[in-house]
């Protein structure tokens, strides 16, 4: 089973994550099979593909529950912005 899920990326106390497909038994920071975004919590910032998540939640991909709160979140500032 294909999810959507966050791997760990930057310094000791520094972390940033990159939003990622991957198999589901493959470890957190394993080979992901496309990168469609990142999200840095310290200062917020965010950089997220919709288009290519749309097209793998369609073929049957699994969300995890803390890529869709900030999936959530960026939906409603980018609605808000616009």
């Amino acid at each position: 089973m294909l999810k959507i899920r966050l791997k760990r990326i930057g310094r000791k106390k520094q972390a940033c994550y990159r939003i990622i497909a991957i198999d589901s038994r493959a470890k957190r920071d394993g080979r992901s099979i496309e990168e469609m975004g990142f999200y840095d919590p310290l200062t917020k910032q965010s950089r997220i593909n919709f288009n290519n998540i749309k097209k793998r939640i369609e073929k049957g991909a699994q969300v995890t529950k803390r890529v869709e709160i900030i999936l959530t979140k960026e939906q409603e500032y980018s609605n808000n912005s616009k």
